[in-house]
């Protein structure tokens, strides 16, 4: 494939997933900047009920997570035709899968513990908003939801973001550092919109998980990482609320 039609297919991949999500984040910082109230004192909520009625919130929250694993779909698609060992070469093989979880686990409390730390610091110092991780109405299926809405941010922000953007810079012949720096600049953007602190924490993660995946060729590890600091922010929050409600509340 020529390097005109590569930069085209990095575009319109971005334009229909993250790319898009990060000029949205963009938009959102500027109005919440314009505000009269500082930012500590804004609600950002990262899951919210699409309907009153039960059965259509379930069917919405359904839809929302096939639809936005369709672009993960098209580059896994894209790149499987592309290498070879197909997946392997992404590190999405069952080779180790004892191995991938554990180094999963690791850097979901490498990155989570301090994340956390980031999220506090940035509201003291009014530099994030205030993130509701749910709003979901309380039902039967609300806890398996919140994981596979969990495991959607998992899958689509580091086959995206990594696995595809490393993939095709590399083809491209990108220095590994700018590669690094790139997808790493686009993960904190997108999440501009939750303010500056997470701006910053999240080009922090992308630096992070950028240089390991540089080093391991393996994406299972960081989607493991990624899923289950999400899952625990999404189902632990009510317990949190409960339990502190002077700071969560």
């Amino acid at each position: 494939m020529s390097r005109r039609c590569l930069w085209i297919e990095i575009a319109l991949v971005l334009g229909l997933s993250l790319g898009t999500s990060a000029l949205y984040s963009i938009i959102g910082i500027a109005v919440r900047v314009g505000r009269d109230e500082p930012l500590s004192e804004q609600t950002a909520t990262l899951n919210r009920a699409a309907s009153s009625v039960e059965w259509a919130d379930f069917a919405y929250q359904i839809l929302g997570i096939v639809q936005s694993l369709v672009p993960v779909a098209l580059v896994l698609f894209l790149l499987y035709r592309a290498t070879k060992p197909r997946f392997g070469a992404l590190g999405l093989d069952a080779t180790r899968p004892v191995r991938d979880g554990v180094q999963g686990f690791g850097l979901a409390a490498l990155i989570g513990i301090p994340g956390l730390g980031v999220y506090f610091v940035g509201r003291e110092l009014d530099l994030t908003v205030s993130v509701v991780p749910t709003a979901l109405g309380t039902y039967w299926w609300t806890v398996p939801m919140l994981l596979l809405l969990a495991l959607r941010a998992g899958l689509v922000e580091e086959v995206i973001a990594v696995g595809y953007l490393f993939a095709r810079l590399r083809e491209l012949a990108v220095p590994l550092w700018a590669i690094i720096v790139a997808q790493a600049l686009l993960r904190g953007t997108y999440h501009l919109y939750q303010g500056f602190g997470a701006f910053i924490g999240n080009i922090a993660m992308g630096l992070i998980f950028g240089a390991i995946y540089a080093r391991t060729g393996r994406l299972a590890p960081l989607i493991v990482g990624h899923t289950l600091i999400d899952a625990v922010a999404f189902v632990g929050y009510p317990v949190a609320v409960e339990l502190y409600p002077e700071i969560l509340g």
